[in-house]
């Protein structure tokens, strides 16, 4: 490779990560802060928004990896997915990306680390929330109180501990959400019953050897146990970045906004 095409492949490159940059900027910066709570976020409008109509909106839990106070790396997965002419177009909707902070977890979960460095996950039956769970949950009654926010299309996702997180909302609201997905997430199987009415999509890779699949495979089967018939994606090649997969799944985004509260 000469130095001419080593130049043009470094412009080249420069310009699709200033392109990527610039339209992670639509995402608009907010914090909500109240009292002891504090929690920030990155929120997409829909294009030609207008605040005398009702929106869907939809609330995505970053992973681990993603945590800070930085407001910019929750933005990290999934962010470009809701950037695309399709979706903006077929489902006008409110994005929100709220960051967790390092100090912090999205879940109720004890986790322990072997010698090995392989973490083991004890989930919670109850339990008050965790900080940044606390803060979220006041986050989203604060966002709930916008006239434009349409209460009978609420939805909410998450990878990893986001999908961990995602479990704990529909607990915590099990009357809010119009829907969910989680991928490569967990959650203490008795909680299940307490969110076993919201439509559900799980994702998780059979390879995992982060969050072992076993523990969406387990909320699947209970929800069988109590009537319900779950959607479950297995992939039998992903590790823990299942999300990528998820993501690409054409009938994912259409299905979700496809179900309504009847309330």
């Amino acid at each position: 490779m000469n130095r001419l095409t080593i130049l043009i492949s470094m412009l080249l490159l420069t310009g699709s990560m200033g392109t990527q940059a610039q339209d992670l900027k639509k995402y608009d910066k907010g914090s909500f802060i109240k009292g002891k709570d504090s929690i920030y976020y990155r929120i997409l409008f829909p294009e030609n928004f207008d605040a005398t109509k009702k929106y869907p909106i939809l609330f995505f839990l970053h992973g681990r990896g993603e945590s800070g106070n930085d407001n910019q790396k929750q933005l990290t997965h999934g962010a470009k997915q809701f950037l695309k002419d399709d979706f903006r177009k077929q489902f006008p909707a409110i994005v929100v990306f709220p960051q967790c902070a390092e100090s912090s977890y999205w879940a109720n979960v004890e986790i322990s680390t072997d010698p090995q460095g392989k973490r083991s996950f004890n989930f919670q039956k109850r339990g008050k929330p965790t900080k940044a769970m606390h803060a979220l949950l006041g986050m989203i009654d604060n966002f709930m109180d916008k006239p434009f926010v349409d209460e009978k299309r609420v939805y909410v996702g998450g990878l990893s501990m986001g999908a961990m997180g995602t479990y704990e909302l529909l607990r915590r609201k099990k009357k809010l959400f119009a829907a969910a997905f989680a991928i490569c997430g967990g959650d203490h199987v008795a909680n299940v019953q307490k969110y076993k009415e919201v439509p559900l999509w799980i994702f998780h890779g059979e390879k995992d050897d982060v969050v072992p699949v076993v523990f969406s495979t387990i909320i699947s089967d209970q929800l069988k146990v109590l009537g319900k018939t779950p959607k479950l994606t297995l992939y039998p090649n992903a590790n823990h970045n299942s999300w990528d997969a998820a993501f690409a799944d054409p009938k994912l985004l259409p299905w979700l906004f496809s179900n309504q509260k009847q309330r």
